[in-house]
């Protein structure tokens, strides 16, 4: 799950990785992105202080989180950590 905000210029680097991630992925991850803004309530379900923030879900539990603007091969290294390395 993407948390980000149209405000946020760090969410607008990060939102065309993660939509290019997805697009890579597509059958094996589901992506979901969430503005913090008209959400606030998840945010702070899920400890969120600070965007963009990146929750990695495997069988309805958190199993990583990745937190700032990273390159697209730092997300994906962390994605493949939290849920296991690509087939």
């Amino acid at each position: 799950m993407d948390l980000w905000a149209a405000w946020c210029g760090p969410c607008r680097v990060v939102g065309p990785i993660v939509d290019e991630i997805a697009g890579e992925r597509a059958g094996s991850l589901d992506v979901f992105k969430l503005d913090v803004d008209e959400n606030p309530e998840i945010a702070i379900r899920y400890g969120v202080s600070s965007i963009p923030t990146l929750l990695v879900f495997r069988d309805g539990e958190e199993a990583g989180r990745v937190i700032g603007a990273l390159p697209k091969a730092r997300i994906e290294a962390k994605l493949d950590e939290a849920i296991g390395a690509r087939a």
